[in-house]
């Protein structure tokens, strides 16, 4: 990866940890989802508005590293929207892209999502970036 690229990516991930997307907390019902991540303490709680099939609405709340927060905010960007479905194969391709491994990158357009490729080269981060992800998994099987 070019030395611009990464020069980018960062300052894509800085602008979605300073400048969160769906920040704040839901007024009445909505799939509510803690998780944390012991190994470096980021902790997230992810609220999904689920009507008809699709996720309509998508908040957090939490406090950690830049990856997990940058991560969360363009994850709740990306996820609203689209069908349980989907939101669930989307995080299945951003987990393999975590993981170095081959994915579909015709199905979704991850836009800013690919900024945090680079997370690859830091084993110890991936769990920071997927945090979140793992939250919209589990608050769609709970919601089931």
């Amino acid at each position: 990866m070019s030395s611009n690229l990464d020069t980018l990516y960062r300052q894509v991930i800085m602008d979605h940890y300073k400048n969160p997307r769906n920040r704040g907390e839901f007024d009445g019902d909505a799939v509510t989802v803690n998780m944390n991540n012991p190994t470096c303490g980021d902790r997230i709680q992810l609220q999904l508005l689920i009507e008809d099939g699709k996720v309509k609405d998508a908040k957090f709340e939490g406090e950690g590293c830049s990856i997990s927060l940058a991560s969360a905010s363009m994850m709740t960007q990306a996820v609203k929207g689209l069908e349980t479905e989907e939101a669930v194969a989307m995080a299945d391709i951003f987990s393999n892209m975590m993981l170095g491994n081959e994915y579909d990158e015709e199905r979704f357009d991850l836009g800013d999502i690919e900024a945090l490729q680079g997370v690859t080269k830091f084993p110890a981060r991936i769990k920071c970036a997927t945090l979140a992800w793992k939250a919209m998994e589990k608050g769609i099987e709970d919601n089931k």
